[in-house]
């Protein structure tokens, strides 16, 4: 894996594996369910990812839905490509709504509600919710 994907956690932030990408569990969640969708690719620019990347993205992209869909009822999805910090292909997929979420007794608002998201405003997990987190957004891909 690239040094992103090992930034964002893996292997214990892992909520799904395929060919091309994995779907991580952003330790700092900006709003209830925000995640990583980085390529495993040690490429630096979205361009150069192989085709079969992006062929494969379309199922992906159905699944972090679906999955989100059902474990948050976000109102809206934001799919945003910085690679500033750090530079391997990767998404930070932020689920967005208007009303806070809660889970394991914490409360996750959307400080950017209707605007861009505040990514300064993410709340840090404890290893521990960490686990429980990506476990439980894990079996909402099966």
């Amino acid at each position: 894996m690239n040094p992103t994907i090992e930034k964002f956690g893996y292997p214990a932030t892992l909520v799904r594996e395929f060919d091309h990408w994995v779907v991580l569990l952003r330790p700092a969640q900006v709003t209830l369910g925000s995640l990583v969708l980085a390529a495993k690719s040690d490429a630096t620019a979205y361009g150069a990812l192989p085709r079969e990347a992006f062929a494969e993205l379309a199922d992906i992209v159905a699944a972090i839905e679906r999955s989100l869909a059902a474990f948050t009822s976000y109102e809206r999805i934001n799919y945003l490509m910085l690679m500033m910090v750090d530079p391997n292909v990767h998404f930070h997929v932020i689920p967005r709504y208007s009303e806070p979420r809660q889970w394991d007794g914490l409360e996750f608002p959307d400080a950017g509600w209707p605007g861009l998201p505040q990514l300064s405003s993410a709340l840090a997990l404890t290893s521990g919710q960490i686990a429980e987190l990506t476990e439980k957004l894990s079996s909402t891909f099966r």
